[in-house]
Protein backbone atom coordinates (compact mmCIF):
# COMPACT_ATOMS: atom_id res chain seq x y z
CA UNK A 1 0.00 0.00 0.00
CA UNK A 2 2.60 3.01 0.80
CA UNK A 3 4.57 1.70 -2.36
CA UNK A 4 1.45 2.64 -4.64
CA UNK A 5 1.14 5.87 -2.45
CA UNK A 6 4.96 6.51 -2.99
CA UNK A 7 4.33 5.41 -6.60
CA UNK A 8 1.26 7.85 -7.14
CA UNK A 9 3.51 11.43 -5.34
CA UNK A 10 6.09 10.39 -7.52
CA UNK A 11 4.02 10.63 -10.64
CA UNK A 12 2.08 13.83 -9.63
CA UNK A 13 5.52 15.36 -8.58
CA UNK A 14 6.70 14.67 -12.36
CA UNK A 15 3.49 15.84 -14.05
CA UNK A 16 3.78 19.36 -12.03
CA UNK A 17 7.55 19.52 -13.08
CA UNK A 18 6.76 19.06 -16.58
CA UNK A 19 4.25 21.58 -16.28
CA UNK A 20 5.99 24.45 -14.59
CA UNK A 21 8.80 23.60 -17.08
CA UNK A 22 6.29 24.41 -20.15
CA UNK A 23 5.07 27.57 -18.87
CA UNK A 24 9.01 28.78 -17.96
CA UNK A 25 9.89 28.35 -21.43
CA UNK A 26 6.47 29.98 -23.08
CA UNK A 27 7.48 33.17 -20.51
CA UNK A 28 11.21 32.77 -22.14
CA UNK A 29 13.32 31.68 -18.94
CA UNK A 30 14.13 28.60 -17.97
CA UNK A 31 12.83 27.09 -14.56
CA UNK A 32 15.27 28.34 -11.89
CA UNK A 33 17.34 30.53 -14.13
CA UNK A 34 18.40 33.99 -14.88
CA UNK A 35 18.78 35.16 -18.14
CA UNK A 36 22.95 35.76 -18.51
CA UNK A 37 22.19 38.65 -20.82
CA UNK A 38 20.12 40.13 -17.89
CA UNK A 39 20.02 44.26 -17.53
CA UNK A 40 21.04 46.11 -14.36
CA UNK A 41 17.40 46.82 -14.17
CA UNK A 42 16.49 43.17 -14.35
CA UNK A 43 14.77 43.18 -17.60
CA UNK A 44 15.75 40.29 -20.29
CA UNK A 45 16.73 41.16 -23.52
CA UNK A 46 14.43 40.24 -26.35
CA UNK A 47 16.28 37.34 -27.64
CA UNK A 48 15.47 35.19 -30.71
CA UNK A 49 13.55 32.58 -28.58
CA UNK A 50 11.51 35.54 -26.60
CA UNK A 51 7.64 36.17 -26.85
CA UNK A 52 8.60 39.86 -27.22
CA UNK A 53 11.52 38.99 -29.87
CA UNK A 54 8.89 37.49 -31.73
CA UNK A 55 5.94 39.97 -31.21
CA UNK A 56 8.44 42.96 -32.31
CA UNK A 57 9.64 40.68 -35.21
CA UNK A 58 5.71 39.92 -36.44
CA UNK A 59 4.91 43.59 -35.90
CA UNK A 60 7.57 44.97 -37.99
CA UNK A 61 6.45 42.67 -40.93
CA UNK A 62 2.82 43.88 -41.06
CA UNK A 63 3.68 46.73 -40.80
CA UNK A 64 5.85 46.67 -43.88
CA UNK A 65 3.37 44.50 -45.90
CA UNK A 66 0.52 47.37 -44.67
CA UNK A 67 2.70 50.15 -45.91
CA UNK A 68 3.69 48.34 -49.20
CA UNK A 69 -0.01 47.59 -50.29
CA UNK A 70 -1.40 50.89 -49.27
CA UNK A 71 1.56 52.23 -51.57
CA UNK A 72 0.13 50.17 -54.52
CA UNK A 73 -3.27 50.80 -53.73
CA UNK A 74 -2.50 54.73 -53.80
CA UNK A 75 -0.92 53.98 -57.00
CA UNK A 76 -3.63 52.44 -58.47
CA UNK A 77 -6.29 54.42 -57.80
CA UNK A 78 -4.15 57.53 -59.10
CA UNK A 79 -3.80 55.38 -62.31
CA UNK A 80 -7.83 54.86 -62.49
CA UNK A 81 -8.47 58.12 -61.38
CA UNK A 82 -6.27 59.36 -64.37
CA UNK A 83 -6.58 56.96 -67.43
CA UNK A 84 -10.27 55.27 -66.53
CA UNK A 85 -11.11 51.93 -67.22
CA UNK A 86 -10.50 50.57 -70.47
CA UNK A 87 -13.40 49.72 -73.37
CA UNK A 88 -13.35 46.57 -75.49
CA UNK A 89 -15.04 47.27 -79.14
CA UNK A 90 -16.16 44.85 -81.22
CA UNK A 91 -13.16 44.91 -84.12
CA UNK A 92 -11.28 43.52 -80.90
CA UNK A 93 -9.32 46.35 -79.99
CA UNK A 94 -8.79 47.75 -76.19
CA UNK A 95 -8.83 51.66 -75.70
CA UNK A 96 -9.31 53.51 -72.39
CA UNK A 97 -12.19 55.53 -72.57
CA UNK A 98 -9.71 59.07 -72.14
CA UNK A 99 -8.25 58.17 -75.17
CA UNK A 100 -8.23 60.02 -78.62
CA UNK A 101 -11.14 60.94 -81.17
CA UNK A 102 -14.53 60.81 -79.61
CA UNK A 103 -14.21 59.33 -76.23
CA UNK A 104 -13.34 55.87 -77.11
CA UNK A 105 -16.64 56.06 -79.69
CA UNK A 106 -16.73 53.81 -82.36
CA UNK A 107 -17.23 56.50 -84.85
CA UNK A 108 -16.12 60.47 -85.27
CA UNK A 109 -18.92 62.38 -87.00
CA UNK A 110 -18.56 65.02 -89.25
CA UNK A 111 -20.45 67.93 -91.23
CA UNK A 112 -19.22 69.91 -94.52
CA UNK A 113 -20.27 71.84 -97.33
CA UNK A 114 -18.63 72.12 -100.66
CA UNK A 115 -18.83 74.18 -104.03
CA UNK A 116 -18.65 72.30 -107.74
CA UNK A 117 -17.98 74.41 -110.50
CA UNK A 118 -18.21 72.10 -113.77
CA UNK A 119 -17.25 71.84 -117.92
CA UNK A 120 -20.59 70.38 -119.25
CA UNK A 121 -19.21 68.33 -122.35
CA UNK A 122 -20.83 69.03 -125.50
CA UNK A 123 -22.17 65.18 -126.30
CA UNK A 124 -25.39 66.05 -127.72
CA UNK A 125 -27.26 68.79 -129.65
CA UNK A 126 -28.89 70.28 -127.18
CA UNK A 127 -26.21 71.21 -125.07
CA UNK A 128 -24.33 72.59 -128.26
CA UNK A 129 -26.48 75.37 -128.76
CA UNK A 130 -29.87 73.73 -130.18
CA UNK A 131 -32.05 75.60 -127.40
CA UNK A 132 -34.20 78.30 -127.30
CA UNK A 133 -31.34 80.56 -125.89
CA UNK A 134 -29.53 79.79 -128.92
CA UNK A 135 -26.30 79.78 -126.36
CA UNK A 136 -24.40 76.16 -125.45
CA UNK A 137 -25.13 74.83 -122.14
CA UNK A 138 -21.11 74.18 -120.73
CA UNK A 139 -21.51 75.17 -116.88
CA UNK A 140 -22.60 73.77 -114.21
CA UNK A 141 -22.88 75.16 -110.53
CA UNK A 142 -23.42 73.23 -107.61
CA UNK A 143 -23.73 73.33 -104.16
CA UNK A 144 -23.54 70.84 -101.67
CA UNK A 145 -24.21 70.02 -97.91
CA UNK A 146 -23.13 66.59 -96.59
CA UNK A 147 -23.06 64.15 -93.10
CA UNK A 148 -20.54 61.56 -92.76
CA UNK A 149 -18.92 59.56 -90.13
CA UNK A 150 -15.72 58.06 -89.85
CA UNK A 151 -14.51 55.07 -87.85
CA UNK A 152 -12.69 55.86 -84.78
CA UNK A 153 -8.68 56.82 -85.57
CA UNK A 154 -6.48 54.22 -84.79
CA UNK A 155 -9.12 51.48 -84.65
CA UNK A 156 -8.53 48.21 -87.04
CA UNK A 157 -11.39 49.33 -89.16
CA UNK A 158 -9.47 52.85 -89.72
CA UNK A 159 -6.30 51.63 -90.38
CA UNK A 160 -7.36 48.73 -92.93
CA UNK A 161 -9.97 50.82 -95.15
CA UNK A 162 -7.69 54.11 -95.07
CA UNK A 163 -9.50 56.16 -92.68
CA UNK A 164 -12.55 55.45 -95.01
CA UNK A 165 -15.94 57.54 -94.20
CA UNK A 166 -19.38 57.40 -95.32
CA UNK A 167 -22.35 59.30 -95.42
CA UNK A 168 -25.48 61.48 -97.25
CA UNK A 169 -25.54 64.42 -98.78
CA UNK A 170 -27.71 66.88 -100.79
CA UNK A 171 -26.89 68.97 -103.75
CA UNK A 172 -28.95 72.13 -105.72
CA UNK A 173 -27.61 72.31 -109.24
CA UNK A 174 -27.87 75.23 -111.69
CA UNK A 175 -26.87 74.71 -115.55
CA UNK A 176 -28.08 78.21 -116.35
CA UNK A 177 -31.19 77.48 -118.15
CA UNK A 178 -33.86 76.87 -115.94
CA UNK A 179 -36.95 76.95 -118.22
CA UNK A 180 -35.69 73.80 -120.38
CA UNK A 181 -33.69 71.78 -118.12
CA UNK A 182 -34.39 72.86 -114.65
CA UNK A 183 -32.85 72.93 -111.56
CA UNK A 184 -32.56 69.86 -110.03
CA UNK A 185 -31.64 69.13 -106.67
CA UNK A 186 -29.77 65.30 -106.02
CA UNK A 187 -29.56 63.34 -102.68
CA UNK A 188 -26.78 60.88 -102.77
CA UNK A 189 -24.69 57.93 -100.38
CA UNK A 190 -21.17 58.68 -100.76
CA UNK A 191 -18.12 56.89 -99.52
CA UNK A 192 -14.34 58.54 -99.54
CA UNK A 193 -11.01 57.15 -98.12
CA UNK A 194 -7.58 57.99 -98.33
CA UNK A 195 -5.25 57.22 -101.69
CA UNK A 196 -1.74 58.15 -100.16
CA UNK A 197 -0.64 60.11 -96.71
CA UNK A 198 1.55 62.75 -98.03
CA UNK A 199 2.22 64.07 -94.77
CA UNK A 200 0.56 64.17 -91.22
CA UNK A 201 -1.55 67.40 -92.35
CA UNK A 202 -2.13 65.80 -96.37
CA UNK A 203 -3.29 63.34 -97.93
CA UNK A 204 -4.81 62.64 -101.25
CA UNK A 205 -8.13 60.84 -101.34
CA UNK A 206 -10.65 59.81 -103.64
CA UNK A 207 -14.69 59.94 -103.28
CA UNK A 208 -17.67 58.41 -105.05
CA UNK A 209 -21.38 59.94 -104.85
CA UNK A 210 -24.32 57.46 -106.34
CA UNK A 211 -28.14 58.81 -105.64
CA UNK A 212 -30.97 59.94 -107.46
CA UNK A 213 -31.38 63.88 -108.26
CA UNK A 214 -35.26 65.60 -108.61
CA UNK A 215 -36.30 68.69 -110.92
CA UNK A 216 -35.46 68.11 -113.99
CA UNK A 217 -37.52 69.86 -117.10
CA UNK A 218 -38.04 66.54 -119.25
CA UNK A 219 -38.79 65.92 -123.10
CA UNK A 220 -41.98 67.19 -123.65
CA UNK A 221 -43.05 67.38 -127.69
CA UNK A 222 -45.81 70.13 -126.46
CA UNK A 223 -43.76 72.40 -124.25
CA UNK A 224 -40.59 71.42 -123.85
CA UNK A 225 -39.76 70.30 -127.63
CA UNK A 226 -35.94 70.47 -128.10
CA UNK A 227 -34.86 68.77 -124.96
CA UNK A 228 -33.97 65.74 -126.41
CA UNK A 229 -31.50 65.35 -123.95
CA UNK A 230 -33.63 64.13 -120.82
CA UNK A 231 -36.37 62.26 -120.86
CA UNK A 232 -37.52 61.79 -116.93
CA UNK A 233 -38.30 63.95 -114.07
CA UNK A 234 -36.05 61.78 -112.21
CA UNK A 235 -32.59 60.82 -112.92
CA UNK A 236 -29.71 58.84 -111.58
CA UNK A 237 -26.92 61.00 -110.15
CA UNK A 238 -23.25 59.41 -110.57
CA UNK A 239 -20.13 61.18 -109.32
CA UNK A 240 -16.34 60.57 -108.95
CA UNK A 241 -13.55 62.86 -107.38
CA UNK A 242 -10.20 62.79 -106.49
CA UNK A 243 -8.54 65.64 -104.23
CA UNK A 244 -6.26 67.00 -101.70
CA UNK A 245 -7.39 66.99 -97.75
CA UNK A 246 -5.53 69.57 -95.78
CA UNK A 247 -6.01 69.30 -92.24
CA UNK A 248 -6.36 72.99 -91.27
CA UNK A 249 -7.01 73.03 -87.20
CA UNK A 250 -7.71 69.82 -85.01
CA UNK A 251 -11.27 69.81 -86.21
CA UNK A 252 -11.26 71.80 -89.90
CA UNK A 253 -10.43 70.06 -93.13
CA UNK A 254 -10.17 71.71 -96.33
CA UNK A 255 -10.18 69.95 -99.64
CA UNK A 256 -9.72 70.73 -103.35
CA UNK A 257 -9.37 68.62 -106.22
CA UNK A 258 -11.25 67.33 -109.54
CA UNK A 259 -15.36 65.74 -110.01
CA UNK A 260 -16.28 63.95 -112.90
CA UNK A 261 -20.52 63.89 -112.83
CA UNK A 262 -23.01 62.15 -114.96
CA UNK A 263 -26.90 62.07 -115.30
CA UNK A 264 -28.90 59.89 -116.46
CA UNK A 265 -32.17 57.68 -116.16
CA UNK A 266 -30.46 54.34 -117.18
CA UNK A 267 -32.57 53.61 -120.08
CA UNK A 268 -35.85 53.61 -117.90
CA UNK A 269 -37.35 56.68 -120.25
CA UNK A 270 -36.38 58.15 -123.85
CA UNK A 271 -34.87 60.45 -124.67
CA UNK A 272 -31.38 59.33 -122.35
CA UNK A 273 -28.62 61.04 -123.83
CA UNK A 274 -27.41 62.08 -120.19
CA UNK A 275 -25.13 64.55 -118.92
CA UNK A 276 -21.81 64.88 -118.81
CA UNK A 277 -19.31 66.87 -116.89
CA UNK A 278 -15.85 67.21 -115.15
CA UNK A 279 -14.79 70.05 -113.21
CA UNK A 280 -13.30 71.50 -110.02
CA UNK A 281 -14.41 70.44 -106.36
CA UNK A 282 -13.38 72.89 -102.78
CA UNK A 283 -15.06 72.27 -99.33
CA UNK A 284 -15.16 72.33 -95.71
CA UNK A 285 -15.59 69.84 -93.20
CA UNK A 286 -16.01 69.63 -89.66
CA UNK A 287 -14.87 66.62 -87.29
CA UNK A 288 -16.65 66.31 -84.00
CA UNK A 289 -14.27 65.62 -81.29
CA UNK A 290 -11.49 64.73 -83.46
CA UNK A 291 -7.76 65.08 -81.50
CA UNK A 292 -4.40 64.67 -82.64
CA UNK A 293 -3.68 61.62 -84.73
CA UNK A 294 -0.59 60.74 -83.15
CA UNK A 295 -2.60 59.91 -79.90
CA UNK A 296 -4.72 57.73 -81.99
CA UNK A 297 -4.05 53.99 -80.14
CA UNK A 298 -2.84 51.46 -83.01
CA UNK A 299 -3.78 48.39 -82.98
CA UNK A 300 -2.14 45.16 -84.62
CA UNK A 301 -4.69 44.30 -87.47
CA UNK A 302 -4.92 40.38 -88.01
CA UNK A 303 -4.18 38.85 -91.35
CA UNK A 304 -6.52 37.90 -93.40
CA UNK A 305 -8.06 34.97 -94.38
CA UNK A 306 -8.02 34.29 -98.15
CA UNK A 307 -10.97 32.13 -99.05
CA UNK A 308 -13.74 31.71 -101.64
CA UNK A 309 -17.09 33.22 -101.55
CA UNK A 310 -20.06 32.97 -103.87
CA UNK A 311 -22.73 35.87 -104.87
CA UNK A 312 -26.06 34.95 -106.20
CA UNK A 313 -28.02 37.82 -107.15
CA UNK A 314 -31.62 38.23 -108.00
CA UNK A 315 -32.20 41.57 -109.85
CA UNK A 316 -35.21 43.09 -111.84
CA UNK A 317 -36.08 46.77 -114.01
CA UNK A 318 -37.63 47.94 -117.39
CA UNK A 319 -36.35 49.57 -119.75
CA UNK A 320 -37.37 51.82 -123.17
CA UNK A 321 -36.39 50.92 -126.82
CA UNK A 322 -34.65 52.88 -129.09
CA UNK A 323 -35.23 51.38 -132.45
CA UNK A 324 -32.71 51.91 -134.90
CA UNK A 325 -34.11 52.04 -138.85
CA UNK A 326 -31.46 53.50 -141.31
CA UNK A 327 -29.72 56.16 -139.74
CA UNK A 328 -32.47 57.09 -137.49
CA UNK A 329 -33.31 55.78 -133.96
CA UNK A 330 -37.43 56.08 -133.04
CA UNK A 331 -38.77 55.24 -129.64
CA UNK A 332 -40.71 52.33 -129.19
CA UNK A 333 -44.60 53.09 -127.00
CA UNK A 334 -43.63 50.58 -124.30
CA UNK A 335 -41.72 49.98 -121.17
CA UNK A 336 -40.66 46.45 -121.02
CA UNK A 337 -39.59 43.93 -118.13
CA UNK A 338 -35.88 42.73 -117.24
CA UNK A 339 -35.50 39.94 -115.10
CA UNK A 340 -31.96 38.03 -114.24
CA UNK A 341 -29.70 36.49 -112.01
CA UNK A 342 -25.66 36.22 -111.39
CA UNK A 343 -23.77 33.69 -109.55
CA UNK A 344 -20.76 34.90 -109.08
CA UNK A 345 -17.51 32.85 -107.57
CA UNK A 346 -15.21 35.48 -106.38
CA UNK A 347 -11.61 34.76 -104.37
CA UNK A 348 -11.21 37.12 -101.84
CA UNK A 349 -7.06 38.19 -102.10
CA UNK A 350 -7.19 40.74 -98.87
CA UNK A 351 -9.42 42.93 -96.94
CA UNK A 352 -10.25 45.28 -100.02
CA UNK A 353 -10.24 43.10 -103.46
CA UNK A 354 -11.88 40.10 -104.49
CA UNK A 355 -12.12 38.63 -107.80
CA UNK A 356 -13.62 35.68 -110.15
CA UNK A 357 -15.94 35.17 -112.85
CA UNK A 358 -19.91 34.94 -112.74
CA UNK A 359 -22.78 33.29 -114.59
CA UNK A 360 -25.07 35.46 -116.03
CA UNK A 361 -28.72 34.99 -117.02
CA UNK A 362 -31.05 37.79 -118.50
CA UNK A 363 -34.78 38.13 -119.95
CA UNK A 364 -34.97 41.27 -121.85
CA UNK A 365 -38.35 42.29 -122.75
CA UNK A 366 -36.92 44.26 -125.50
CA UNK A 367 -34.71 42.41 -127.13
CA UNK A 368 -35.15 42.14 -130.58
CA UNK A 369 -38.50 43.91 -131.28
CA UNK A 370 -39.18 46.06 -134.26
CA UNK A 371 -41.11 48.31 -135.82
CA UNK A 372 -43.95 46.28 -137.86
CA UNK A 373 -45.36 48.82 -140.34
CA UNK A 374 -45.05 52.58 -139.84
CA UNK A 375 -42.45 55.04 -138.69
CA UNK A 376 -43.49 58.33 -136.94
CA UNK A 377 -40.85 61.06 -135.94
CA UNK A 378 -40.26 61.42 -131.93
CA UNK A 379 -43.28 62.49 -130.04
CA UNK A 380 -45.84 60.12 -132.16
CA UNK A 381 -44.53 57.04 -130.86
CA UNK A 382 -47.52 55.53 -129.35
CA UNK A 383 -48.89 55.34 -132.73
CA UNK A 384 -46.08 52.76 -133.89
CA UNK A 385 -47.06 49.39 -134.74
CA UNK A 386 -43.90 46.81 -132.91
CA UNK A 387 -43.22 43.52 -133.35
CA UNK A 388 -42.06 41.25 -130.53
CA UNK A 389 -40.29 38.38 -131.38
CA UNK A 390 -40.66 34.80 -129.09
CA UNK A 391 -39.28 34.48 -125.57
CA UNK A 392 -36.79 32.04 -126.80
CA UNK A 393 -35.01 35.04 -128.89
CA UNK A 394 -35.47 37.23 -125.47
CA UNK A 395 -33.21 34.90 -123.20
CA UNK A 396 -29.57 34.58 -122.76
CA UNK A 397 -26.68 32.89 -120.19
CA UNK A 398 -23.51 34.44 -120.50
CA UNK A 399 -19.86 34.71 -119.11
CA UNK A 400 -18.56 37.87 -117.19
CA UNK A 401 -14.90 38.28 -115.60
CA UNK A 402 -15.55 40.17 -112.29
CA UNK A 403 -13.56 42.49 -109.72
CA UNK A 404 -14.41 43.68 -106.78
CA UNK A 405 -13.27 47.02 -104.51
CA UNK A 406 -14.37 46.00 -101.08
CA UNK A 407 -14.94 48.52 -98.49
CA UNK A 408 -17.13 48.88 -94.89
CA UNK A 409 -20.86 48.86 -96.20
CA UNK A 410 -20.72 49.04 -99.83
CA UNK A 411 -18.97 47.12 -102.81
CA UNK A 412 -18.16 48.84 -106.18
CA UNK A 413 -17.49 46.43 -108.63
CA UNK A 414 -17.12 45.81 -112.69
CA UNK A 415 -17.47 43.12 -115.47
CA UNK A 416 -16.80 42.01 -118.69
CA UNK A 417 -19.13 39.69 -120.17
CA UNK A 418 -19.84 37.62 -123.94
CA UNK A 419 -23.48 35.60 -123.82
CA UNK A 420 -22.93 32.00 -125.38
CA UNK A 421 -26.10 31.00 -125.14
CA UNK A 422 -28.71 32.97 -127.28
CA UNK A 423 -30.54 33.52 -130.40
CA UNK A 424 -29.07 36.35 -131.83
CA UNK A 425 -29.46 40.05 -132.55
CA UNK A 426 -29.75 42.04 -129.78
CA UNK A 427 -28.43 39.18 -127.34
CA UNK A 428 -25.27 39.01 -129.50
CA UNK A 429 -23.35 41.34 -127.32
CA UNK A 430 -20.36 41.90 -125.40
CA UNK A 431 -21.17 43.56 -121.97
CA UNK A 432 -20.10 45.60 -119.27
CA UNK A 433 -21.46 46.00 -115.96
CA UNK A 434 -21.05 48.64 -113.24
CA UNK A 435 -22.70 47.90 -109.99
CA UNK A 436 -22.83 48.43 -106.02
CA UNK A 437 -23.61 46.43 -103.23
CA UNK A 438 -24.63 48.05 -100.25
CA UNK A 439 -24.56 45.70 -97.09
CA UNK A 440 -27.92 44.88 -95.17
CA UNK A 441 -26.52 42.23 -92.76
CA UNK A 442 -23.40 40.38 -92.63
CA UNK A 443 -23.62 38.66 -96.11
CA UNK A 444 -26.82 40.31 -97.20
CA UNK A 445 -26.85 42.53 -99.35
CA UNK A 446 -29.06 45.31 -102.21
CA UNK A 447 -27.76 45.26 -105.00
CA UNK A 448 -27.58 48.35 -107.99
CA UNK A 449 -26.57 48.13 -111.50
CA UNK A 450 -26.28 49.12 -115.03
CA UNK A 451 -25.36 46.91 -117.59
CA UNK A 452 -23.91 48.97 -121.51
CA UNK A 453 -23.26 46.87 -124.09
CA UNK A 454 -19.79 48.13 -126.73
CA UNK A 455 -19.06 50.21 -124.13
CA UNK A 456 -21.15 53.23 -125.11
CA UNK A 457 -24.41 51.39 -125.69
CA UNK A 458 -26.87 51.83 -122.75
CA UNK A 459 -28.87 48.50 -122.07
CA UNK A 460 -30.22 48.12 -118.64
CA UNK A 461 -30.52 49.15 -114.97
CA UNK A 462 -30.12 45.88 -112.57
CA UNK A 463 -31.70 46.30 -109.33
CA UNK A 464 -32.32 43.61 -106.73
CA UNK A 465 -30.76 41.60 -103.75
CA UNK A 466 -28.31 39.11 -103.00
CA UNK A 467 -26.70 36.98 -100.39
CA UNK A 468 -23.17 35.66 -99.97
CA UNK A 469 -22.18 32.26 -98.93
CA UNK A 470 -18.91 31.14 -97.14
CA UNK A 471 -18.54 34.52 -95.90
CA UNK A 472 -15.47 34.40 -94.09
CA UNK A 473 -14.50 38.12 -93.38
CA UNK A 474 -13.19 39.20 -90.03
CA UNK A 475 -15.62 41.37 -87.99
CA UNK A 476 -14.13 44.80 -87.85
CA UNK A 477 -16.79 46.97 -87.51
Amino acid sequence: MENKIRIWIAAVLAVAVLFLSGQARAEGVPPGTVHADETATGAPDAGPDSAAYRCNYLNDHYTRGYKAGYRAGFRDGQQRREYRPERRYADGSVVRTRDTTASGRRFMHRIGAEFRPEYIFPTNPFVEGENRAGQPIDLSLSGHLRYSFQFRPGSIPDQIYGGAYQGIGAAYYDFGNPDELGNPIAVYLFQGARIARISPRLSFNYEWNFGLSFGWKPYDDAVNPLNKMMGSKMNAYLNADFFLDWRVTREVDFTAGFSLTHFSNGNTKFPNAGLNAVGLRAGLTYNFGRKSAEMAPRTVCPAFPRHFSYDLTLFGSWRRKGIEVGDKQYAAPDAYTVLGFNFASMYNFGYKFRAGVSLDGVYDGSANVAIADQIVEMGSSADLAVEKPGVDKQLALGVSARAEFVMPYFNIGVGLGTNFLHKGGDLKAFYQMLTLKVAVTRSSYVHIGYSLRDFHMPNFLMLGVGYRFNNKYPRHR
